[in-house]
């Protein structure tokens, strides 16, 4: 079964996320299908917080990809849609 869910990136307590499209048993960090956007919880000054492609989210929806609880968040607190 295909998830979208966030991927940890970045340094020791300076977290980074990516969300991507992967396959449900493949670890947090491994391997992923697709690349859909990003989340940066520590944005500062003019940096983007939040970058999601919805329109892609939408096609892996379609196809049956569940969508993680804490990406649902995100994705309806973005009020743009912006492509990644």
């Amino acid at each position: 079964m295909m998830k979208i869910r966030l991927a940890r990136a970045g340094a020791k307590k300076r977290p980074f996320y990516h969300v991507v499209a992967t396959d449900s048993r493949s670890s947090r960090d491994g391997k992923f299908v697709e690349r859909l956007g990003f989340y940066n919880p520590n944005a500062r000054g003019g940096e983007q917080k939040l970058v999601v492609d919805t329109a892609r989210i939408a096609y892996w929806q379609q196809n049956g990809a569940q969508v993680s609880e804490r990406v649902a968040y995100l994705v309806k607190s973005a009020p743009v849609a912006v492509a990644a």
